[in-house]
């Protein structure tokens, strides 16, 4: 895996990280039969003492950790059953035979008596950590009767350690479950780190689920460090370490939070004040161990950046929502808050089911995201939440992720209720292949549909080949696109990766790529985690090129939308980009920089014309068959510099306070009442729940 740790000596903590009751004075350790003679305030430290010599005394290691050098730590969980019995639960490790090893270790443990509470048999789970290389004779030295050793030479007391993990394990009952981990890029850096560092993993597909990362990455181990155990109060509990409202049963889990994103600013227009107030209301549950739910609601009113309220209520007419004031971008449709402000609910929420190890599935209404990079052609997060429903395969070499979306066109009116805003179908398909342990492409096509009867059945097969599906029902009834992707382990700390997006090639005019079309989208870029071998310092680099027309259609119904933004690329086509990203996190604190530069070529404002640009134009308008280059029409040339700080509160929730600062430079031939030119700086600051990707930096 891997998590490479440097420790001046090899030691092993074996400490509680849940029981069934709380702690308390009446809750007894299991008793081995050599420490029934031991005084009651020791006998805690003699079930770890035995505990070490019967696993290492077993612990055969396996030939491949030895043949790979492998360094790491291997954390395996066990409980020690109501009849005294050891069970491995699980161990947190990439090598199949390690886990076979500790639980054929497990399996010469003796029965001993259990736990109790109260008097009654309990059932106690405990971890141990497993330092590889391994040295069995120094793991083996035992620690002081009340004392186990810490970073440095600190001591403390074992009772805090086992009140610290008692908190972890009560706390994140989200991470052994079907839920996604949700999807910010900062967030991701070390996620992607770990996935990067192993062998057989695939990285595009996200967000990510809980169950499938925690065998490379030990997130709560990572939250735990942030933990405030000698916080006693209610309020300290809820700021720094817990859910609002926690559940938990033998059979059923279930979380509240109540949190914001409550921010105020200002940018240097004649905008008095720039503010966001969000409320939210988010849960999450699980069902037995296959099934888990999370439902989250955003009550949302706010007055942004100058350039940002433009492009919500100056909407072309080919974009403007109908029977509202405007579009916050990546929410959904917006109306008049007071004089000069927004109001935009938003209602995300899933279901999620995992029969067996090889298969899950989702149905409900958020956002998806395929690709390696900031941006994706392939499918990206920067539209409106849509109904989904998502099945992935992983297995072997491969991982296959099919997508099916219910989207909607709020500028357009459905054809049997006029009052009712157009609906569109997308089905997707992304087949991640790893052909080495440093090489992997990925093959993706989708198709869009309309039509008042809904999905064609044809586009629930998740194997058929949607360019030959779209092509038998006839010319003008989808659209289908196809793409193709690559990343490559450079070494254990970059990587590089790229997308290949078809929406039409000509074949025939191979020598005039300037023929519209000719429309494609090409991305390019490279990330370096731990770079100059500073840990925590993630850099990353990424250029992106669309043709004119791409992702459009003759029919702005059938192109690659929802909610009037792209599916994919934020800017919709006709420009290039280059992105340059900075992050960097100490302790509580993370910081992040970005460099947005491109050109790109906008419609003027009778839109009489398609230069190729607004993907809802129909490209029957086009400018013409041929000479068409990139940034025709309206030219913009676009900089944009964000500097953004966060300081943790409760790792639980994600609730963080922030600072951010933004420069944008928007030079473009012919201002318009959507488009003025000009700067901006915006400085905003707040506290927020950090639950999703914004993008605001068009």
């Amino acid at each position: 895996m891997l998590f490479n740790y440097r420790m001046k000596k090899v030691f092993i903590i074996l400490a509680i990280l849940f029981t069934v009751l709380g702690f308390s004075q009446s809750e007894i350790y299991p008793l081995y039969e050599d420490c029934k003679l031991e005084q009651t305030n020791t006998i805690q430290d003699c079930f770890f003492n035995t505990t070490k010599k019967h696993f290492y005394k077993a612990f055969k290691t396996p030939a491949i950790v030895k043949q790979e050098n492998y360094t790491g730590v291997a954390n395996a969980l066990f409980i020690v059953t109501k009849d005294g019995e050891f069970k491995v639960i699980y161990v947190n490790t990439p090598h199949t035979e390690v886990k076979n090893a500790v639980e054929i270790a497990f399996t010469n443990f003796p029965k001993i008596t259990p736990a109790k509470y109260n008097n009654r048999n309990i059932e106690m789970q405990f971890e141990l950590p497993i330092q590889f290389p391994l040295n069995a004779d120094e793991a083996l030295e035992l620690e002081n009767s009340t004392q186990v050793a810490s970073k440095g030479n600190k001591k403390q007391n074992l009772f805090e350690v086992v009140a610290q993990n008692k908190i972890a394990d009560s706390t994140f009952l989200e991470h052994d479950s079907q839920l996604n981990i949700p999807f910010t890029h900062q967030r991701y850096v070390d996620y992607e780190f770990a996935l990067h560092q192993a062998k057989g993993t695939h990285t595009a597909s996200k967000p990510y689920v809980y169950s499938d990362l925690k065998p490379y990455f030990d997130l709560s181990e990572q939250k735990k460090q942030f933990l405030k155990p000698e916080k006693e109060t209610w309020l300290g509990k809820k700021l720094w370490n817990e859910h609002l409202l926690q559940v938990k049963k033998k059979d059923f889990w279930f979380t509240l939070d109540f949190l914001v994103d409550v921010q105020a600013g200002k940018d240097n227009s004649n905008v008095a004040y720039t503010y966001n107030n969000t409320r939210i209301l988010t849960a999450n549950g699980g069902l037995g161990n296959k099934f888990s739910y999370s439902a989250t609601v955003y009550e949302s009113q706010g007055r942004f950046a100058e350039y940002v309220n433009s492009f919500i209520s100056n909407r072309s007419p080919l974009t403007r929502p109908k029977n509202s004031e405007g579009l916050v971008p990546g929410r959904g449709k917006a109306k008049g808050f007071k004089e000069d402000s927004f109001d935009y609910p938003v209602a995300e929420g899933y279901l999620a089911f995992q029969p067996n190890k090889f298969m899950q599935f989702q149905f409900g209404n958020g956002r998806n995201f395929i690709g390696d990079g900031y941006r994706s052609f392939i499918l990206s997060d920067v539209s409106a939440p849509t109904t989904y429903l998502k099945m992935k395969v992983d297995f072997w070499k491969f991982q296959y992720t099919n997508v099916w979306m219910w989207n909607t066109e709020p500028s357009l009116a459905s054809a049997s209720n006029p009052n009712e805003h157009a609906r569109k179908y997308i089905a997707a398909h992304y087949l991640s292949l790893n052909v080495t342990d440093k090489l992997n492409i990925g093959f993706f096509e989708t198709a869009v549909s309309f039509g008042e009867n809904g999905f064609d059945a044809g586009f629930f097969n998740p194997v058929i080949f949607y360019r030959a599906l779209e092509f038998n029902r006839g010319e003008d009834s989808g659209n289908a696109i196809i793409g193709l992707t690559g990343k490559y382990k450079l070494n254990n700390n970059i990587s590089l990766y790229s997308q290949l997006v078809v929406d039409e090639f000509s074949v025939g005019n191979l020598g005039n790529l300037e023929d519209w079309r000719n429309k494609f989208a090409v991305q390019l870029g490279a990330k370096y985690f731990n770079a100059f071998n500073i840990d925590d310092l993630f850099l990353q680099v990424e250029y992106n090129y669309a043709r004119p027309y791409t992702f459009a259609h003759r029919s702005p119904i059938l192109n690659y939308g929802n909610y009037s933004q792209s599916m994919a690329h934020l800017w919709g086509a006709n420009f290039y980009e280059a992105v340059a990203i900075a992050r960097y996190k100490k302790d509580r604190w993370s910081f992040n920089a970005k460099l947005n530069l491109g050109k790109k070529g906008f419609d003027f404002e009778d839109e009489a014309i398609s230069f190729g640009g607004n993907i809802y134009q129909s490209y029957d308008d086009r400018f013409g068959d041929t000479g068409n280059k990139i940034g025709q029409g309206n030219t913009a040339n676009i900089f944009i510099a964000d500097f953004n700080a966060n300081y943790l509160l409760n790792p639980t929730n994600n609730l963080s306070l922030f600072s951010g600062l933004t420069y944008r430079k928007f030079s473009i031939d012919t201002p318009t009442s959507a488009l003025p030119g000009g700067n901006t700086i915006w400085f905003s600051a707040g506290i927020r729940a950090d639950l999703f990707n914004w993008y605001l930096d068009f």
